[in-house]
């Protein structure tokens, strides 16, 4: 059997270093751009951000003052988009200035009408923008929010305070078609009603979905992706090397972890489900972290690019800035998607009721004596 056709698109993994709660916005933004400017000089077309990119990861901090903590969220509104946001329009035109498409975290701010009454609710959330077509192509808003409503009160403790400031994502896990972004693609324009989907399946403009941080470890957002064809998932996070109150402690273990080892199993778990759910889905996926300390909590890199069959196919060396450049052949996905995880011939969905019955678990019945 033949190859396929290569549908190559090059991206880069733009992982930030610290940003300290006391840095201004500004700060973030310049860094931001020379990594824009570093990707347009190694003609990359799509850069992939962290999650809550422009700020410090204030859900970290417990935050009192309503003044500070509505600092670090962005304005949006149906006519304001994040890319029109006084904070970071600087960085969206520079990335239409140099034609180049990202995918960039933050804390959105939504208010459903311009009216100076509309009520806000708060999002951890994502964007891609089109540089060549000046907007935004989709926006992701975080489903599987972690951690707690009120903080740890032991001192110095890692707070994870998504629950209180976060309102869980409601706009689900919709892929979407980037135009133009792998030479060659088909259009509607070229089939016609005599045209088999299967002959026209992999050959379009990239399917791409969209993730932040947990989500990565739920494998239902990648299989919804999936079904629909998704070949490129984009994943930014902030995670913490370090958390006993929220990671726990396993019955058997004498011994609290020591924070070597606690980061040692956090990135094999951070590499465990990218990889895994790139295979399971015939993808390939871009998963980018903050990394370093920042405001004296330490953050896993792992930054890391991976394949179809699951293989990490490059990734971070720094716990700093670092762009991670490679070139991928979505024509790649196809072989799976064909074969092992062809859904149409091998998911039998008469099995699967339990999955939307259910959320939490309910163990069967004790045994009797």
């Amino acid at each position: 059997m033949n190859a396929p056709n290569p549908r190559t698109i090059r991206v880069a993994a733009a992982q930030l270093g610290p940003i300290q709660r006391s840095e201004p916005r500004q700060n973030a933004l310049t860094r931001m751009c020379a990594l824009l400017d570093k990707a347009a000089s190694d003609s990359v077309r799509l850069v992939v951000f962290p999650e809550l990119a422009f700020t410090t990861f204030f859900p970290r901090h417990y935050i009192p003052d309503n003044k500070e903590l509505h600092g670090y969220f962005e304005l949006e509104t149906p006519a304001l988009p994040i890319n029109e946001s006084p904070n970071v329009k600087p960085f969206f035109a520079h990335a239409e200035s140099l034609g180049l498409d990202v995918y960039v975290g933050y804390a959105e701010a939504w208010k459903h009408d311009d009216g100076s009454q509309a009520e806000t609710t708060y999002y951890n959330s994502a964007a891609y923008f089109s540089g060549r077509l000046g907007k935004v192509l989709q926006k992701y808003r975080k489903v599987h929010l972690p951690g707690v409503v009120e903080p740890f009160p032991e001192p110095g403790a890692t707070q994870q305070l998504e629950k209180r400031y976060f309102k869980n994502g409601d706009l689900g896990f919709p892929a979407f078609r980037v135009p133009d972004a792998v030479e060659g693609s088909l259009k509607l324009s070229e089939v016609n009603n005599n045209t088999p989907a299967t002959e026209a399946r992999g050959k379009g403009d990239p399917i791409v979905g969209m993730l932040i941080c947990n989500d990565r470890r739920w494998p239902e957002g990648w299989r919804s992706y999936g079904l629909q064809g998704v070949e490129l998932v984009l994943c930014g996070y902030n995670t913490t090397a370090y958390a006993p109150q929220l990671l726990g402690s396993d019955l058997h273990q004498q011994q609290p972890l020591t924070r070597e080892e606690a980061e040692k199993e956090i990135l094999y778990h951070n590499r465990l489900c990218v990889t895994s759910n790139s295979y399971m889905n015939s993808c390939f996926s871009v998963n980018v972290g903050k990394a370093g300390n920042e405001d004296g909590h330490d953050l896993i890199s792992g930054t890391c690019i991976v394949d179809p069959k699951g293989y990490v196919i490059a990734e971070a060396k720094t716990k700093e800035d670092e762009l991670v450049v490679v070139e991928l052949d979505l024509a790649a996905c196809q072989a799976g998607k064909a074969k092992t995880f062809d859904f149409g011939r091998h998911r039998r969905l008469e099995s699967y009721g339990l999955l939307l019955e259910r959320a939490g678990v309910i163990e069967p019945e004790l045994l009797a004596e």
